[in-house]
């Protein structure tokens, strides 16, 4: 075959290889993504969703801050009874939980030896006494000079003076009580001895209980005398706080901790009986912020501009509001300016919302004391 027929056999194959091609490049283009940003089919763009939030309506609340204290049950007052003179604890008459009244003998010290003593310096007084008696009706008759009756009476003075003395010691022997109370401590057993000053006794006045709180110094600024403040005893399990007034506040800090000691006088009803040493707790507001505005912690944004929170206005759109904020307490943070009661705003961070973002409230937050 010449070379024009071979040409002609292979033009069918050529140009069906040409159709193919063309065909697959058309399959191409019509399977390509549109760059209209228009929805399939053609038709208008769709509207972005609503944001579902959960939303918080502004609110008055109580922000005040107290602070748990705890002391224990103690009486306004007690003494020690020390003994006064040395010597062997014969008697010992009362033991812990006795009361005892005023002036009750309570122990005896012996003194046996101080009680020859006085015997002894009695005996001289009586005999200087008759001495001094024969000098002056001498010098009265002029058979002595006066000088003599001088010196004896210098020397009865001395005598009567040791005397009084002896006899202090001797009333050492007997220790009795200083006031009206109950004993809480009994320290020796009859046949110890005992040191001059040492303590015996423990006398507790029951009359008036006491319960000493220790506060900071930046919180005990807000108590004053004659405030009330309810104390709850542990031992008094399911009963309600008893009534407590602040009798007094110590002028100074205590040593390294810092704390002001507040001593609350405790005002127990007739049928609670209370024991010295009971634990007790008190719930003390030391900073009142009552019906303020708050918002949650979470809810406010801070910028260069300062603080802000998102509102959702009545299009249920978001917009950006600026605040001045207070203190917090909790998970709360008072609101001084920028928001008014009923106002909905987001809770959320703001820094995650955007201005004008229409949102569709799926939940509502309580305030601080629902």
């Amino acid at each position: 075959m010449d070379a024009p027929a071979r040409r002609s056999a292979g033009q069918p194959i050529v140009s069906a290889a040409l159709a193919l091609l063309l065909a697959l490049l058309l399959v191409g283009c019509s399977d390509a993504p549109s760059t209209s940003g228009g929805a399939p089919g053609g038709g208008r763009p769709q509207a972005r969703p609503a944001l579902p939030v959960q939303a918080y309506a502004v609110e008055r609340q109580d922000l005040s801050r107290s602070v748990v204290v705890s002391g224990t049950v103690e009486p306004l007052r007690s003494v020690r009874l020390a003994a006064r003179t040395s010597g062997i604890i014969s008697q010992l008459e009362v033991e812990e939980g006795d009361r005892v009244r005023q002036g009750q003998q309570v122990a005896v010290i012996d003194v046996r030896e101080q009680r020859a003593e006085l015997r002894r310096v009695r005996a001289a007084l009586t005999e200087e006494t008759s001495n001094l008696e024969r000098l002056e009706a001498l010098a009265m008759r002029g058979q002595i000079d006066t000088a003599s009756v001088e010196r004896a009476a210098s020397q009865l003075e001395r005598t009567r003076a040791e005397v009084e003395l002896w006899e202090t010691r001797v009333a050492y022997g007997e220790l009795r009580a200083t006031l009206d109370g109950i004993v809480t401590e009994r320290l020796v057993e009859p046949g110890e001895a005992v040191s001059q000053y040492q303590s015996l006794l423990t006398i507790a006045d029951t009359t008036t209980l006491v319960v000493r709180f220790g506060f900071s110094e930046l919180d005990v600024a807000s108590l004053t005398p004659g405030m009330d403040i309810p104390v709850r005893i542990d031992a008094l399990r399911g009963h309600p706080p008893l009534p407590g007034r602040v009798r007094r506040i110590m002028p100074a800090t205590e040593g390294p901790s810092r704390l002001v000691t507040v001593e609350v006088e405790l005002e127990p009803p007739d049928d609670v009986v209370l024991r010295l040493g009971f634990l007790a707790r008190a719930e003390v507001v030391v900073e009142r912020r009552q019906g303020v505005l708050a918002v949650p912690l979470g809810s406010i944004g801070l910028g260069t501009q300062g603080s802000h929170v998102m509102v959702v206005d009545d299009d249920q759109r978001l917009r950006r509001r600026p605040v001045v904020t207070g203190p917090s307490r909790g998970t709360w943070r008072e609101i001084i300016e920028g928001l008014a009661p009923g106002e909905v705003i987001v809770n959320a961070n703001p820094a995650d919302l955007g201005e004008g973002q229409v949102v569709r409230v799926v939940g509502w937050l309580e305030g601080a004391d629902g």
